[in-house]
């Protein structure tokens, strides 16, 4: 019983520390210094609704959309609760005809010359939100074509939505499909 009763206040001290005062000092932290980020990063409409978050990918198949990078996440594409990669391996039969049928796919929409592998492979999470600028732009006869407008205008909107490097040295640049897609909404 002597070693009982403190390992028990031991046991109820650390689950109040570390179950309750931590988790609600940190959330509270994250709150006032990143209150966005903290609350899902969401994307709001002209009438103060939620349609979306930057962090996480929403699925696009209409032609007259910049179209994501493919997802992982099973039948409903950018499910978040089931984030993760196919884990197929580029030697697999499997993920070798999905990319080839992903790719079949653009060519029979006009796409001609080099696609860049965002546009046919799926994200480690599944979940990815940013295609390169080199994948937007390839998409911009399309989008022209079904807009009817100018691909100089749909060059500059990608450009105006191009990401830099994180510290000017980490990652890529990349273009934010949600947030593209809403600007390109708002060209007409």
């Amino acid at each position: 019983m002597k070693e009982i009763r403190p390992a028990i206040l031991m046991l109820f001290l650390f689950t109040v520390i570390c179950g309750a005062m931590y988790p609600a000092v940190v959330t509270g932290l994250a709150y006032a210094v990143f209150p966005s980020q903290a609350k899902g990063s969401f994307i709001t409409d002209g009438k103060n609704r939620q349609i979306g978050s930057s962090l996480i990918g929403q699925p696009f198949s209409d032609g007259k959309y910049f179209w994501g990078r493919p997802s992982a996440t099973g039948d409903f594409g950018n499910n978040p609760m089931a984030s993760g990669g196919s884990n197929s391996g580029p030697t697999n039969p499997d993920f070798l005809k999905t990319v080839a049928d992903r790719v079949k796919a653009l060519r029979d929409t006009g796409v001609a010359g080099s696609i860049p592998a965002d546009l046919v492979e799926a994200s480690a999470s599944g979940l990815d939100p940013h295609i390169t600028p080199e994948s937007a732009a390839l998409q911009v006869a399309r989008i022209a074509k079904t807009r009817h407008i100018a691909e100089t205008d749909l060059g500059k909107l990608v450009a105006a939505h191009t990401e830099p490097r994180q510290l000017g040295f980490l990652g890529e640049p990349r273009v934010n499909v949600l947030e593209l897609n809403l600007a390109l909404d708002g060209l007409k």
